[in-house]
C-alpha cells in the first residue's frame, strides 16, 4: 500500500499518518526526517541541501525529489508520505519517480479542517522549551500554568502559532495545495476526510477509507 497524506498545518495529518503507518506496518516518510538524516549522515545530497538550509532558503524541488527517490529505492515496502508533495512541481516529479520504480499510489488522503478550527488549535498550542513536549490550552493544558509536566521547564507559544501568522500560513498553503488536490482528484486518487472530529473518530474514518 502506498499512501499520501495532505492537510493544512494543524490538521493532524502527521499524527494520523504515524499511527496508520504503525498499524499497517508501513514506512512513514517525512521530508523533514529525510533531510535531517541525509545531513546527519553527510551524504552528498544532504550536504547540498544543507547549503540552502544554512542561508534560510527552502531546499529546491529537484534536490528534495532526488532524496525521495533514494529513500524509495532503498526501502522496498509500502509507505505513507506525510505532507509531501507540497507543490504541483513536486507532485509531478513524484509521479515520474514512482512510475520509474513501478510503484502505484493507492490513495491520497486529504484531511479537511475549517481554517477557524485550525487557528483555534494552533493558537492554543504550547511547547516545552527544553524537551519539546506539546500541550494545548483547550484540550491538554499543563497541570501547572506554563510549566512542563515532563521536565519542569517553561512552556511557551511558538512565534508561528500567533493567530495572524497562522492566517498567513493557511493562505499560502491553500494557494499552493489546491492545484495538488486537483492533480490527484483528476486521477481518481483523492479522498477528503473530515478532520474536525476527535483523534480516534478521524483515525477510524481514515482506516475505513483505506480498507475499502
Amino acid at each position: 500500500m502506498h499512501l499520501i497524506f495532505l492537510g493544512s498545518p494543524g490538521s493532524g495529518k502527521s499524527t494520523q499518518a504515524k499511527r496508520l503507518a504503525q498499524k499497517l506496518h508501513l514506512l512513514h516518510i517525512s521530508t523533514g526526517d529525510i533531510l535531517r538524516d541525509a545531513i546527519k549522515n553527510q551524504t552528498s545530497l544532504g550536504l547540498l541541501a544543507k547549503t540552502f538550509i544554512d542561508i534560510g532558503e527552502l531546499v529546491p524541488d529537484d534536490i528534495m525529489l532526488r532524496l525521495i527517490k533514494e529513500e524509495l529505492t532503498r526501502e522496498r515496502k509500502g509507505f505513507i508520505f506525510d505532507g509531501f508533495p507540497r507543490t504541483l512541481a513536486q507532485a509531478e516529479g513524484l509521479e515520474k519517480i514512482i512510475s520509474d520504480l513501478g510503484i502505484n499510489i493507492s490513495r491520497v488522503i486529504n484531511l479537511a479542517v475549517p481554517d477557524e478550527l485550525i487557528i483555534e488549535r494552533l493558537a492554543s498550542r504550547r511547547i516545552c522549551r527544553n524537551c519539546g513536549q506539546e500541550y494545548n490550552l483547550i484540550t491538554r493544558p499543563p497541570k501547572v500554568n506554563s510549566i512542563c509536566e515532563r521536565c519542569g521547564s517553561e512552556v511557551y507559544q511558538r512565534p508561528d502559532d500567533d493567530p495572524d501568522v497562522i492566517k498567513n500560513r493557511l493562505a499560502v498553503y491553500h494557494q499552493k495545495t489546491r492545484p495538488i488536490e486537483d492533480f490527484y482528484r483528476t486521477r481518481g486518487l483523492l479522498t477528503e476526510i473530515n478532520g474536525s472530529g476527535n483523534f480516534d473518530e478521524v483515525f477510524d474514518s481514515i482506516s475505513e477509507v483505506v480498507a475499502g
